[in-house]
């Protein structure tokens, strides 16, 4: 009993927070993923390997789902849920030996590109010479690939990257700067400026793949970024508890969405498009269903932010 209550504990310390947690990820991929950590953590792996790990194993799963039988779909399927028990793996190592980088977190997200980026491509492949459903007589072709440009590039990427901003807000409010992710723009051009390329190239080249990230983050959040500048010009990072609570619960709610449009949502409409044999209905959920929920979780949020904007300033004045 003492064993389980122990590690219950362990898995619960490697969380980022509860707040933040989903159902899936607290019952299944985190106690996996802490397993996994522990074992590595044995071997002396750092979290960026198993990251890389990751990598490969997320290509393995995109080429088993170009494949149309159920054995490779399977295989793809448990090839994805294993990239992302390393994924969860990664982050908890992480914590748990104090192994945090900028390289980590920046590598983490790199990787579940490539997985997608690889999915979608064996995915189109798969069907360019397939008949379109209710017209037969018409191939997909090149309408697969621009179906999948609109769900990845302008669908999927944006909704991931204001997910993961809104999260590390939460967190921001919830733990102090310590226990947050929270970037800026200007911070991160300053830091690329200041590096010479000499025996700096590549993290040169991620800052700048970084600070843009960051500049789209900004870009939809305007009220947030204006109520984020009137607290920092107010209190800095010492933040008065009373503000930190109140924003906590009102963004609370939200952190549902985010996760909603982060992987696992996602990967079980990919699943399921999969087995039944239409993985086209993924890329039409990403462009319907995820859409709609990021435009109603942008407005929330948007909405909250300028409420509190309006309340602190109220109180300056």
């Amino acid at each position: 009993m003492n064993d389980m209550s122990e590690e219950k504990k362990g898995i619960e310390a490697s969380y980022k927070s509860m707040d933040t947690e989903e159902f899936l990820d607290i019952y299944f991929n985190r106690p996996i993923g802490y397993m996994w950590a522990m074992f590595f953590k044995k071997l002396g792996v750092h979290p960026n390997v198993v990251t890389i790990f990751s990598i490969f194993l997320g290509i393995g799963a995109g080429i088993m789902f170009y494949y149309p039988d159920w054995k490779h779909t399977l295989c793809g399927i448990f090839l994805l849920m294993w990239a992302n028990h390393y994924d969860s793996a990664d982050g908890q190592l992480a914590r748990i030996t104090g192994q945090k980088t900028k390289w980590g977190r920046i590598l983490d997200g790199f990787a579940g590109d490539v997985w997608f980026v690889t999915i979608y491509a064996a995915i189109c492949l798969r069907l360019m010479d397939q008949p379109m459903p209710f017209y037969p007589e018409v191939h997909w072709g090149i309408y697969i690939w621009l179906l999948a440009a609109l769900a990845g590039i302008i669908c999927h990427s944006k909704q991931c990257t204001l997910a993961d901003y809104y999260r590390n807000i939460h967190l921001y409010f919830l733990k102090g700067k310590a226990g947050s992710e929270l970037d800026n723009f200007k911070q991160q051009r300053e830091l690329f400026h200041s590096l010479p390329w000499k025996g700096n190239f590549f993290w040169k080249i991620f800052l700048y793949s970084y600070g843009n990230y960051t500049r789209q983050q900004e870009g939809m959040t305007p009220n947030f970024q204006r109520f984020y500048a009137l607290v920092r010009q107010k209190y800095g990072d010492e933040i008065p508890q009373t503000l930190r609570d109140e924003f906590r619960a009102a963004s609370r709610p939200l952190m549902k969405y985010t996760n909603i449009l982060t992987f696992n949502t996602r990967a079980i409409a990919l699943y399921v498009s999969m087995l039944i044999g239409e993985p086209w209905l993924y890329f039409v959920f990403e462009v319907v269903v995820m859409t709609a929920l990021f435009v109603y979780m942008r407005h929330r949020h948007e909405a909250m932010c300028a409420r509190f904007y309006h309340q602190l300033n109220s109180r300056e004045e």
